[in-house]
C-alpha cells in the first residue's frame, strides 16, 4: 500500500506546483511529465495490488485505527474538513448563496461533532483495495492523465477564442490534479468518514471548475452543482450518524457484512444512496451536470463524465448487496430506470455536442444506477462494465467535441456535416467513440446486453422496459450524430488541421483503450468483476455473456464491416447518369444552392430531425424532474419508515 500513499501524495504535490507556475511552458511540462509519471506509478500499483490480493478475503486492508499514520490523516482530514466549510463560506458570501452555507453546516457539522466528542467509531482497516479498486484506479489514473495532458494544447486554444475569460489554465489544470488525487482516496478507503471527505473534495473542486470562467452563467450554474451536492453531503452525514451511532462501525466493508436482512440496515443504505443520486446527476438532481457544460471541455471529460460522477454508481456497486429486494433497492432501481429513459429521450431533441453528452451520461449513470440497485451479481457485473465502457467513451467524445469546437468554432452537431471529409482523423476518433456507446461487440451494448438478461432474471419488468425503450431512444441520437460525419454534400473540403499534436496523441491513446476494452472485456470480467462478485455474494455469479453471445456480437461487427463494400460491389460498373438534386427550385449547379421562385440564389442546409415538439426540454423535462422527485420523497419515507418500523426490509 505504501505505493499508493506515494502515488496520492505525488498527484497532489503535482498539484501544488502546477498552481505555483505562472510560466506557460513550465507549467505544460510539469502536467505532461508529472501525468505520465502519474499513470507509469498508478499502472505499477494496480499490478502490485492485483498479486496482492488475498486470495481468501479478496482485498487488501492497511492501516489499522491504533497505527500512528491513523492519528495524523484524522487530524488532517479534520482540518480539511474546517477548510472546506470555510471556503463554501466565503465564496457563498461573496456570491450570496448562503443557503450553501446552512447545507454545507448540516453536512459537516455532525461529522465534526462526532470527531471532537471521541464516539466517532474506527474499527477494522482505514485502506480497502480490491479488484473494483484496481479497475478505479486505472479509470482515474489512465483516463485522468491522459486529460490532463489533453488539457495542455486546448486551454491554450480555449483562450484564444475566449479572450473575454480571464486567463487561468494554472488553476484549471492544477484542480484536475487535485481532483484526481481526491478520487484516489476516495476509492481506496473503507473507513466511511474518510469516504465522505474525499466525496466532498471533488464536490467542491467541481463547484470550482463550473465556475472557471467567473461570468453570471458559470457562477449560477457551478452553486447550482454546490448545492445539490452538499444536499447529498447531508444525506452521507445521516448514513455515517446512524452508522455510528447505532452500529458502533465506521467501517463501510463491515456494514456491507452486516447483510441486507439487518435490522434497520435499510436507513443506512437509503441516505447513502441519497448521497449517490446526487453525485451522479439523476433526476431530479440532473440540472447541475447539464449546467457544467458551460466549464472547458477537459473538466467536463474528467469531471463531469469519467470519474467524479462515476463515484456516485461506485457507492451504489459497493453497497448493492444491501439493496436486493429491498425498499431502498427498489428506490434506486426506479430511479435509476426512469433516468436512463427520460434523459435518453431529452437527449434526441438536442444538436448541441455538449448537451447530447450531458444527457447521455445522465442516461447512462441511470442504467449503472439501476444495474447496482437490482442487488444481484449478474446486474453488478453489468454495472462494473458499463462504467468502464462509458468512462472511456466518453471521455473520448468529450475531448473531440471539444477539439471540434477549437477548430471549427462550433460544437453544434449540424455543423459536423461532411466531417468525414474536413476532418477525416477526426471523425474516424469520433466513430470508434460512437460505436463504443451503442455498437456491439462494443463494450457498452455487451453490458446492456447482459444488463437485460438481469432483469429478467430478477422478474423486474418496469426495468426491463426502462432498458429497452431507452436503448431505442439511445440508438436514435447516436445514429443521428453518426450519420452527419459520413453525410457529404458536393465541392466539401478539408479543413487546415490546427490541433496540437498532443491532443491528438491523447485521443488516439482513447481510441485505442475502448477498442482494448471491446477485446478483453471476457478477460476483465473473469479475472476482475467476477473475484469481487464472490467475496460480495458468496457465490458465483454464473456465465454473463455466452459464447454463443460473443459470436452473435462479432458476426454483427463482421456485418458493419462488410457494408461498404457490398455498396461498392452492388454500385460497380453501374451505368447510371449522375444528375443533381431537386431542391425545390431549379437547381444552381452545385447541390448546395438552388433558384428560388425570385430568381434569387439561395443556399439549401440537410439537417437532422431533433423532434423538440415531442421531446423538447420545454416540453417533458420539468414533468419528467417532477415525476422523479416525487419518486425519491415517497421512496425514501418508504425506506426509512420500512427501517424505522419493521427494523428489516
Amino acid at each position: 500500500m505504501t505505493i499508493a500513499f506515494v502515488l496520492f501524495i505525488f498527484t497532489l504535490l503535482v498539484s501544488v506546483c502546477v498552481g505555483l507556475s505562472r510560466d506557460d511552458r513550465i507549467r505544460e511540462s510539469i502536467v505532461t511529465f508529472g501525468s505520465i509519471i502519474m499513470m507509469v506509478m498508478d499502472v505499477i500499483f494496480c499490478v502490485w495490488a492485483f498479486g496482492a490480493v488475498n486470495n481468501s478475503t479478496g482485498y487488501i486492508t492497511c492501516l489499522m485505527p491504533e497505527s500512528r499514520p491513523v492519528e495524523i490523516f484524522n487530524i488532517v482530514i479534520i482540518v480539511g474538513e474546517i477548510f472546506l466549510f470555510l471556503l463554501i463560506t466565503f465564496l457563498s458570501i461573496k456570491h450570496g448563496k448562503v443557503y450553501c452555507i446552512l447545507l454545507a453546516f448540516a453536512g459537516t457539522a455532525p461529522v465534526l461533532w462526532l470527531d471532537f466528542t471521541g464516539r466517532a467509531v474506527e474499527n477494522g482497516a482505514m485502506l480497502r483495495v480490491d479488484t473494483l479498486t484496481i479497475l478505479m484506479f486505472l479509470v482515474v489514473g489512465l483516463v485522468g492523465g491522459l486529460i490532463s495532458i489533453y488539457s495542455n494544447g486546448y486551454m491554450r486554444d480555449y483562450h484564444h477564442h475566449h479572450t473575454d475569460v480571464e486567463k487561468r489554465p494554472w488553476f484549471f489544470q492544477s484542480m484536475l490534479f487535485l481532483f484526481m488525487a481526491a478520487m484516489y482516496g476516495l476509492i481506496s478507503s473503507d473507513n466511511i468518514s474518510w469516504i465522505f471527505f474525499f466525496w466532498e473534495i471533488t464536490s467542491t473542486v467541481s463547484f470550482l471548475l463550473i465556475g472557471y470562467t467567473r461570468k453570471e452563467e458559470a457562477v449560477n450554474n457551478s452553486f447550482k452543482a454546490l448545492w445539490m451536492n452538499l444536499l447529498g453531503g447531508c444525506g452521507f452525514t445521516v448514513a455515517i450518524l446512524y452508522n455510528t451511532l447505532v452500529y458502533k462501525n465506521g467501517s463501510l466493508i463491515e456494514l456491507i457484512g452486516k447483510g441486507a436482512d439487518f435490522r434497520g440496515i435499510v436507513i443506512p443504505v437509503a441516505c447513502l444512496a441519497f448521497a449517490a443520486f446526487t453525485k451522479s446527476a439523476q433526476m431530479p438532481f440532473s440540472r447541475w451536470l447539464l449546467g457544467a457544460m458551460v466549464a472547458p471541455t477537459p473538466s467536463s471529460a474528467l469531471l463531469h463524465s469519467a470519474t467524479m460522477v462515476k463515484a456516485g454508481v461506485y457507492l451504489l456497486i459497493r453497497i448493492s448487496p444491501l439493496m436486493a429486494g429491498s425498499q431502498a433497492g427498489i428506490m434506486v432501481t426506479t430511479l435509476g430506470g426512469f433516468t436512463f429513459f427520460a434523459a435518453s429521450l431529452l437527449a434526441i431533441s438536442q444538436s448541441d455536442g455538449k448537451k447530447v453528452l450531458a444527457y447521455s451520461t445522465i442516461s447512462n449513470l441511470g442504467l449503472i444506477t439501476a444495474c447496482a440497485g437490482v442487488g444481484k451479481p449478474a446486474a453488478t457485473w453489468a454495472a462494473i462494465m458499463l462504467l468502464l465502457f462509458h468512462a472511456v467513451s466518453k471521455s473520448l467524445m468529450f475531448l473531440c467535441v471539444g477539439a471540434v469546437e477549437n477548430a471549427t468554432g462550433s460544437r453544434d452537431i449540424e455543423d459536423m456535416h461532411g466531417l468525414i471529409v474536413k476532418m477525416p482523423k477526426m471523425a474516424f476518433v469520433m466513430t470508434v467513440a460512437i460505436c463504443g456507446m451503442f455498437l456491439a461487440p462494443f463494450g457498452m451494448l455487451v453490458a446492456k446486453w447482459a444488463a437485460l438478461k438481469a432483469y429478467i432474471d430478477s422478474n423486474n419488468v418496469l426495468l426491463v422496459i426502462f432498458l429497452v425503450f431507452g436503448s431505442a431512444t439511445t440508438m436514435f441520437y447516436w445514429g443521428k450524430w453518426l450519420g452527419k460525419l459520413f453525410a457529404v454534400l458536393h465541392q466539401s473540403e478539408t479543413l487546415r488541421d490546427i490541433i496540437h499534436k498532443s491532443e491528438w496523441y491523447v485521443m488516439y491513446m482513447l481510441t485505442g483503450l475502448v477498442i482494448a476494452l471491446c477485446v478483453s472485456f471476457p478477460f476483465l470480467g473473469q479475472i476482475f468483476i467476477e473475484p469481487m462478485l464472490w467475496v460480495e455474494y458468496g457465490f458465483k455469479a454464473g456465465q454473463i455473456i455466452s459464447s454463443s453471445d460473443v459470436r452473435v456480437m462479432l458476426m454483427m461487427l463482421i456485418m458493419i464491416a462488410l457494408m461498404p463494400v457490398l455498396a461498392i460491389f452492388l454500385i460497380f460498373n453501374r451505368k447510371e447518369k449522375m444528375t443533381m438534386s431537386y431542391m425545390s427550385g431549379a437547381n444552381a449547379g452545385d447541390d448546395r444552392h438552388f433558384v428560388d421562385a425570385y430568381g434569387g440564389i439561395r443556399p439549401s442546409y440537410l439537417s437532422n430531425w431533433y423532434m423538440e415538439e415531442m421531446f423538447g426540454e420545454k416540453k417533458i423535462l420539468v414533468p419528467s424532474l417532477c415525476v422523479a422527485a416525487a419518486f425519491v420523497v415517497v421512496l425514501m419515507i418508504l425506506s426509512i419508515g420500512t427501517g424505522i418500523g419493521g427494523g428489516f426490509r
